[in-house]
């Protein structure tokens, strides 16, 4: 306690990654520390040390998802988000009917991760708004290897397309999203823009269509 207590950043490091006596911190001890934490660093290493609990982790920390304080949601989404234990997707589902936007991404990305559909909403937002949307593009890749899934991102991508039509870096974020996608189904829309009134959009489809084309013939 004494040393999560302390002002020194590395003091609150060391004392979780190196216990006194080799005894772990207690888990509601930790839950509390990584939903207080400012310190990237040190909150990193208590979310490692928390994740390493699995459910019990989850019950200790899952209350901040409810917090009225934002900081709190975000801090614990993060480390929900560590956690593979499957008490742990329930509450990332709930986080993302957040207020927050971040609280929502940091959810999507880690149900996505999980095979979850129902972050797809919000990882093509992610794509159109470009908040790490490299990320969410490879974990809607992901997501479309499941021939139900697919269907869904590729008409909300296109849709996404068309509802941009004046905005050439959503657009940008939107062809190179679809180099993502499985080639059979993206291959036919990426024809199509290669003829977009858009140079950048056009050439971008344009190299990824010919991508495609020599993996398929390799």
């Amino acid at each position: 306690m004494h040393g999560l207590n302390s002002p020194s950043a590395a003091r609150r490091q060391q004392t979780v990654l190196n216990p006194a006596e080799d005894l772990p911190v207690p888990t509601e001890m930790l839950a509390e520390a990584v939903l207080a934490e400012s310190d990237p660093n040190v909150a990193g290493a208590l979310r490692w040390a928390l994740a390493r609990s699995g459910g019990d982790g989850v019950a200790s920390v899952a209350s901040g998802v409810y917090s009225e304080n934002v900081d709190i949601r975000r801090r614990a989404v993060l480390a929900i988000a560590e956690i593979s234990a499957d008490e742990a997707t329930a509450v990332l589902a709930d986080a993302l009917g957040d207020s927050d936007p971040t609280v929502r991404r940091h959810a999507a990305l880690a149900l996505g991760r999980r095979g979850a559909t129902e972050a797809v909403p919000t990882l093509v937002d992610m794509v159109v708004e470009g908040t790490n949307d490299v990320e969410a593009a490879e974990v809607l890749g992901a997501l479309s290897l499941d021939p139900g899934c697919a269907d869904r991102i590729m008409s909300a991508l296109v849709d996404e397309l068309a509802a941009h039509t004046a905005d050439s870096a959503v657009r940008i974020r939107l062809t190179q999203a679809l180099a993502e996608m499985p080639a059979t189904i993206a291959q036919g829309i990426l024809q199509q823009l290669t003829h977009d009134d858009d140079q950048a959009v056009a050439l971008i489809a344009s190299t990824l269509v010919e991508a495609f084309e020599e993996r398929s013939d390799g």
